[in-house]
């Protein structure tokens, strides 16, 4: 059987939402489950939490545990990775610095300040963990959930010989939400989709064969469907298209909802200032709930399949199941109009050969306007890590969209020694 190795195993949701998909498939029920994490709390938590998914479903996996990394990966056939390089400390760090220039931010994990800085501590991690999969697995299949996902894909891709695909949950959970703002049953409408992690478009949305961004528009002139969705309406409404990630992500990609001159707007378009700081507690909350669950016996589990594709993925590779799922890739011509080796997310084929993504071609040029406004970010910030040259941070903050239109030259470079200062070791030396 495939063994199956999850890195940052104690970030538990994850694991176990995937856990639980995996082990619901009959062919995958005894894998080898090899979990790793650095934290030996988290990772005992997660063990026993593997072993309780396991017993609800009736499967029989070979569960091992790990807290030193190149042991967990030997012989691993799929990498599955959750990793957060400084965990709810430096995320916090991501947010109050930026506070003290009147810079806010919604998540501050994919694009932006945050996102930045969150790269500049993940990516050589990444880099090192693939290192290891070249000595120890060099024919794995790497299956990565991190964020900033296309930044991270991107470095990886371009710098390492891993065969490696970025996970979301944005275009298949999107598409559920617009069934259910046109009234239509969850899995209703039938799409294609293109673009960049976390700013993907819906360039075809159907429903019973015809198109269904009609039905959208109208779903839209209600108010109390526009309300659950603002910034992304008013995109859809400017550009045509619909976008893959939340309102709360998308208002901190672009320079339009988020600006301390202008309270009307975040008050106008719900924007949820600080939100992933929220959820961050919540999350802390919840583990340590589960944790005294499990340790006291009365934690019950009926794992449902998540709509996580990693999954589906594994399944589909050993079975030779056909599948389109959608991943983030090195871009191929896989969309014409976007810089070659960047990261897109496009449909992929998955079944016995592996991932196979699909070309799209050209997608409309508004779309590739406000997606290069990204690119160019995320571009400057792997260059910077693979060169070590520092000078690329500060053009990357210089150009990224929300930063750029709030704070001046000199303050966004004074920012940024101040985030390097705040990380400290966290991000390895660049010169």
């Amino acid at each position: 059987m495939s063994k199956i190795t999850f890195i940052g195993a104690g970030s538990v949701v994850f694991t176990l939402n995937l856990l639980g998909d995996i082990l619901s498939f009959p062919e995958l029920a005894e894998s080898e489950i090899a979990l790793m994490d650095i934290d030996p709390e988290r990772l005992r938590v997660a063990e026993i939490m593997a072993r309780r998914v396991a017993e609800s479903l009736n499967a029989h996996p070979t569960i091992t545990t790990y807290s030193n990394r190149k042991e967990a990966l030997t012989g691993a056939d799929y990498v599955i990775n959750t990793i957060q390089v400084g965990g709810y400390p430096s995320t916090v760090i991501d947010f109050d610095v930026p506070k003290r220039y009147g810079l806010q931010q919604t998540i501050a994990d994919t694009l932006g300040i945050g996102g930045i800085f969150r790269a500049l501590r993940t990516i050589p991690v990444m880099l090192d963990m693939c290192r290891d999969m070249e000595e120890v697995c060099p024919d794995v299949t790497f299956l990565n959930y991190v964020n900033p996902m296309a930044m991270n894909t991107w470095a990886v891709s371009k710098a390492t010989k891993i065969k490696s695909i970025g996970l979301c949950h944005s275009v298949q959970g999107t598409a559920k939400q617009l069934a259910s703002y046109m009234g239509l049953a969850p899995h209703a409408l039938t799409y294609r989709c293109a673009g960049i992690n976390h700013m993907a478009f819906y360039l075809e949305l159907t429903y019973q064969g015809q198109d269904a961004y009609p039905l959208l528009r109208a779903a839209a002139q209600h108010t109390e469907i526009w309300e659950k969705d603002p910034v992304r309406f008013e995109i859809f409404q400017r550009l045509g298209y619909f976008v893959t990630e939340s309102s709360e992500h998308c208002a901190e990609y672009n320079q339009f909802f988020i600006r301390r001159d202008r309270p009307d707007l975040i008050e106008r378009f719900h924007i949820p200032i600080d939100e992933y700081i929220r959820r961050c507690n919540v999350q802390n909350a919840w583990w340590e709930q589960m944790r005294q669950k499990l340790l006291d016996g009365t934690a019950v589990f009926h794992p449902d399949m998540s709509g996580e594709y990693a999954a589906l993925i594994i399944h589909s590779i050993e079975t030779n199941t056909p599948r389109v799922i959608y991943g983030n890739v090195m871009n191929t011509n896989l969309i014409t109009n976007l810089p070659q080796e960047c990261c897109v997310e496009v449909p992929c084929l998955i079944d016995a050969a592996g991932i196979q993504p699909t070309v799209i071609g050209s997608i409309p040029p508004q779309l590739a306007a406000i997606q290069m406004s990204n690119i160019n970010v995320q571009g400057l910030v792997v260059e910077a890590v693979l060169t070590g040259k520092k000078a690329h941070v500060y053009h990357a903050a210089m150009f990224d969209p929300h930063t750029s239109a709030e704070l001046t030259l000199d303050e966004i470079h004074q920012l940024v020694d101040d985030l390097f200062a705040a990380h400290g070791t966290l991000i390895p030396p660049l010169h």
